[in-house]
């Protein structure tokens, strides 16, 4: 094991060049005895194969692989060299560390310098050390922070052996991020320790970050060494961080009190025997850190001010650490927080403390003295950690509490508008004993739970309407039997906790596990989760639900799950408001399965809000108004029963042709992801599949559906649609939505990393799998391949060649193939492709936030991206004209095309086909028929000149 001692530094020491300071070292190894007189040439021959300076004035000198077998003891000797030794290429060493070595532990030194070497003025330090122990406290710096806390003990798992364990323990120090790629290998390589009391230790220094320690113990004993395993140990060793742990464990053996940690069964009894961290259980909040350079010395000072003006005590931590207190600005800087980690606040009850979570949560989403751009995605909660809030989408600047006369901007989830009281419902809160009386009586008490549960989901399934609630709430049946969730609990059971105390703890740590998921989509299912979870633990702990008012009104809630809105009375309730969530959500989708408007992300604020307070939604733009008065209530209800009114008429007249008003015909076809949806859109009068997005195809499986599995999807969508054409999207999937099975590496910019036709054509054989299963499903119907993401011709060429080759296998008679236009060089270089393609989807979304840059998800400029700016236009243009001079048609499939103000301007623009959502198919076909051709025409020439989107929309307004 390597030990930077003092006593193996030598001071001032002079050498002329490098060659003459290698031999001073290696003379120093060999009087120590650490390696044989040969080591030199081993010195000299790693320094021709590269240089070992390391920088800040550090070099560390080192053997080859072939001269390993001349150390006889690991260890290291240092030399100071005030004058510096030029090391090649201008580089003064300042201090060359020699390094003896039987393997590769010399990485283990790169680990013990990295502080170091992030110092600006080390070689500075270096050279004007007097002492040996001055050179060591460069080197060492203060000891860092053993990590120990809730995060890193594990109770009762199950568990066949030691090595189980250890790799438990490995991966809670991983998660911790103290370790790294190699840490667990080297573990469970490592010598178990018996230290009585079925208790054992682990350590290891290979690749770790940080000094933390973990604890593990087994569901049932086992056996090592014909000795009991009750728990494990397992540090992650770095410098001196756990000198105290180990005294204050000893203390507790020779005391006998180690069955107190073997027999252990909550994670707090273990942190407080050994002087971990224990994480009080007091009210608290999250938010994520939106400072460009994190919670740095500014920040960090107003924080504390912030905290100091509250008597009684204020702690947070980061990302489910060890917490500290917010009052003290030495314990906030040493926190390390960076930019989107989470802070979470933690307040003492019963004391002023408890009243400023609100406005410390406020104070550092308005950035804390500093102007930041909000994180659009925050980063996972750690398991365990209490839940209140996630960061708002509302503008940082607007935190003081909503008052009448206020506006705020959130996510439009569900179209239409509300306007209403407000019922305020608050989370519901759940009291229960931790430990219960006995396994199979707490069983029993759960599965009469799950039971009722179940019954109830079944209620809720048989009396839907929506296709897509059904789908949701089977998914909850199937969450209720996982496997692995009731193996969970079981475990928990069997270690004497309460059947709700088991029961919470497991879906608690499912959804955190699910919320960590790379995939925003994916991770909003852990929503589901918790939604199923309330429901068991209401019937568990006897907590009814709120009883909603007699009269209209919108429901806001801190977030939505799908059981809370399958329960909504359709004719009271006439919107949905919450704190959290996403337009993706379960809840987002049901709310327009159910027509309901709502919007999302709106900020906890909102459940601060007055109850009965008049609210204004409006779920197309996403905006809530507070208390707006009696005219524009007046208006927005004229406004409401001209949009029904609009609607009941254009359904009335869905199965008509979009034909403008002077007999120009455009095609209005739907969007889709499921493909059993293809026969009610076409009931809705959709004339063709616009889109079908068949990521849900493959997201519905474990691993890449084979080919029959595809071509059986792909056939009920064409069989829904009778005869009608449809358009496929092969798969688009990559690196800002990843699929599970198919693992990416992490890009810094996955909207420009590798996605659609990058990705599918690095793996060619989920493309040609696809392609066959689309080909074979064809059967003669009209059938019509779009590739996404095209950015450069060559990867629309490598794609057709593919496809032309696979048809050359399977024949198809009513077949055309063309590309998406989501990406600027694709627009630009539609004169290229228009003769190689049959025709041009454009994907209006994309098209907009790469034209603009403009994540069209950021929370602030999420409005800005505009699909009506006068540069899209331009591009979809260029697109339009670059097809009919060939003869080829172009559709538009983005959000765009349902716009009513923009479906004059691209049908203006001669786009020959709009694919918008089904429910938006009847409206959209009777904004066409109000058209004139010549009128739009010259609508859409006027909005190429314009400069802004706005213009463009005044100029659309002028139409009407």
């Amino acid at each position: 094991m390597f030990e930077l001692n003092a006593q193996h530094i030598r001071m001032a020491q002079q050498a002329p060049d490098k060659a003459t300071a290698l031999a001073m070292l290696a003379e120093s190894l060999v009087t120590d005895g650490l390696v044989a007189p040969g080591y030199l040439e081993g010195l000299k021959a790693r320094e021709a194969q590269g240089s070992t300076y390391l920088g800040q004035g550090i070099a560390i000198p080192h053997g080859t692989p072939q001269t390993r077998d001349q150390v006889h003891v690991t260890g290291v000797r240092m030399m100071q060299f005030p004058h510096g030794v030029d090391w090649g290429d201008g580089q003064l060493t300042y201090l060359a560390i020699a390094i003896a070595a039987k393997s590769d532990e010399h990485l283990r030194i790169l680990q013990l310098l990295t502080r170091a070497l992030g110092e600006s003025d080390l070689q500075q330090a270096l050279r004007e050390a007097r002492e040996p122990q001055q050179i060591l406290d460069l080197l060492q710096g203060a000891p860092q922070a053993l990590a120990l806390d809730e995060e890193l003990v594990q109770l009762a798992i199950d568990a066949e052996d030691l090595e189980d364990l250890a790799w438990q323990g490995a991966r809670m120090l991983k998660h911790m991020e103290c370790v790294g790629a190699g840490f667990a290998g080297a573990l469970q390589a490592s010598q178990p320790l018996p230290l009585g009391d079925g208790l054992w230790w682990l350590n290891s220094e290979t690749a770790v970050k940080r000094p933390g320690l973990a604890f593990v113990t087994p569901l049932q004993t086992l056996q090592l060494q014909e000795q009991p395993v009750r728990g494990l140990f397992c540090l992650a060793s770095l410098g001196e961080g756990h000198r105290a742990l180990l005294e204050r464990l000893c203390d507790l053996l020779v005391a006998g009190r180690g069955q107190e940690l073997a027999q252990a069964t909550s994670r707090r009894a273990v942190l407080e025997a050994l002087g971990g961290e224990v994480a009080p259980d007091w009210p608290s909040a999250q938010v994520v850190l939106a400072n460009a350079h994190g919670l740095h010395a500014r920040p960090a000072k107003e924080l504390a001010r912030l905290a100091k003006a509250y008597d009684g005590e204020i702690r947070v931590r980061v990302d489910g650490g060890a917490p500290v207190s917010a009052k003290s600005l030495s314990r906030l800087l040493a926190l390390g927080a960076r930019r989107g980690q989470t802070l979470e606040f933690l307040v003492e009850p019963g004391t002023p403390a408890a009243a400023a979570l609100n406005y410390l949560i406020g104070a550092v989403q308005a950035g804390l003295g500093e102007e930041v751009e909000p994180v659009t995605a925050s980063a996972p909660a750690p398991a365990g950690a209490a839940r209140v809030t996630a960061i708002s989408l509302v503008d940082p600047s607007e935190q003081l509490p909503l008052a009448p006369g206020d506006r705020a901007q959130a996510v439009a989830a569900a179209p239409g508008l509300a306007v209403g009281p407000a019922h305020v419902v608050a989370p519901q809160h759940f009291d229960y004993p931790a430990t219960g009386a006995g396994a199979a009586a707490e069983r029993q008490r759960l599965d009469a739970a799950l039971a009722a549960v179940r019954a109830d989901i079944e209620a809720l399934i048989a009396r839907s309407e929506a296709s897509a609630l059904r789908e949701i709430f089977l998914t909850h049946l199937e969450m209720l039997e996982d496997p692995d969730l009731q193996q969970g609990i079981a475990a928990r059971l069997k270690a004497n906790a309460s059947a709700a105390a088991a029961w919470d703890a497991q879906i608690e740590e499912a959804a955190s596990q699910q919320e960590a998921l790379h995939d925003k989509l994916l991770a909003e299912r852990a929503a589901d989760l918790r939604d199923v979870g309330r429901r068991v633990l209401a019937q568990l702990c006897g907590v009814e639900s709120a009883r909603e008012p007699e009269e209209p009104y919108v429901l806001v809630m801190d977030e939505v799950g799908p059981g809370d809105v399958a329960r909504l009375d359709r004719e009271r309730v006439c919107g949905i408001l919450t704190a959290r969530g996403g337009a993706s959500s379960h809840s987002a989708i049901v709310a327009r399965a159910l027509g309901i408007p709502a919007i999302v992300g709106a900020g906890r604020r909102v459940l601060d809000l007055a109850p009965r307070s008049v609210l204004l939604l409006d779920g197309d733009k996403g905006t809530l108004e507070i208390a707006p008065d009696a005219s524009r209530i007046d208006a927005v209800q004229r406004e409401r029963e001209v949009q029904a009114e609009r609607r009941r008429a254009a359904e009335a007249r869905r199965f008509e042709s979009a034909t403008t008003c002077d007999g120009h015909h455009v095609e209005i076809a739907v969007n889709l992801g499921d493909t059993a949806q293809a026969a009610a859109a076409v009931e809705q009068g959709a004339e063709a599949v616009g889109l079908l997005r068949t990521e849900l195809v493959f997201m519905s499986h474990d691993s890449a559906p084979d080919e029959a599995a595809q071509e059986a999807e792909y056939r009920r969508a064409l069989d829904g649609l009778a005869g009608k054409p449809l358009v496929v999207r092969t798969l688009d999937v990559g690196g800002d939505k990843p699929l599970p099975y198919l693992p990416l590496p992490p890009e810094e910019n996955p909207f420009l990393g590798i996605r659609g036709i990058r990705l599918t054509l690095r793996r060619p054989e989920l493309l040609e799998t696809q392609l066959r299963a689309l080909l074979k499903a064809a059967d003669g119907r009209p059938l019509r391949i779009m590739f996404p993401m095209i950015g450069r011709v060559e990867e629309w060429r490598q794609a057709r060649d593919i496809l032309d080759r696979l048809r050359q296998e399977i024949p198809t008679t009513d077949l055309q193939v063309g590309i998406m236009i989501e990406v600027p060089s694709a627009a630009l270089l539609a004169p290229v492709l228009a003769p190689e393609v049959d025709f041009f989807s454009v994907g209006t979304n994309d098209l907009t936030q790469y034209t603009l840059a403009i994540d069209r998800g950021h929370p602030l400029l999420s409005g800005e991206a505009d699909g009506l700016h006068p540069s899209v236009l331009r591009l979809i243009d260029m697109t339009v004209r670059a097809a009919h001079a060939h003869g080829k048609w172009v559709g538009v499939c983005g959000e765009l095309a349902a716009d009513p103000l923009a479906v004059p301007v691209l049908v203006g623009l001669g786009v020959d086909e709009l694919s918008v959502s089904a429910r938006s198919v009847p409206l959209v076909k009777a904004r066409v028929r109000e058209l004139e051709l010549r009128r739009v025409q010259s609508c859409a020439a006027r909005a190429l000149e314009l400069g802004t989107a706005a213009e463009v929309r005044q100029s659309v307004e002028a139409l009407r």
